[in-house]
């Protein structure tokens, strides 16, 4: 499988938060991109159908880290 690189633009504000979330959830802003995105395609798929291809969402997301206290 190959693995592309996708750039964004995105607002510093937004992406501050994105990497607080991120953060809390135990997990870099690129692992947690990678979780919104195979929930979202997950989420398609459970609405409109399996979309060809061999990659399962569920394959590969990083476990949450979260720290105890913050559960």
């Amino acid at each position: 499988m190959a693995i592309k690189s996708v750039s964004i633009r995105i607002e510093e504000e937004m992406l501050q938060k994105l990497s607080y979330v991120a953060d809390y959830e135990g997990r870099s802003v690129n692992s947690h991109i990678l979780v919104l995105i195979r929930d979202n395609v997950r989420e398609f798929e459970e609405k409109n159908g399996r979309i060809e291809g061999e990659i399962d969402p569920d394959l590969n997301v990083k476990p949450t880290r979260k720290h105890p206290e913050k559960q």
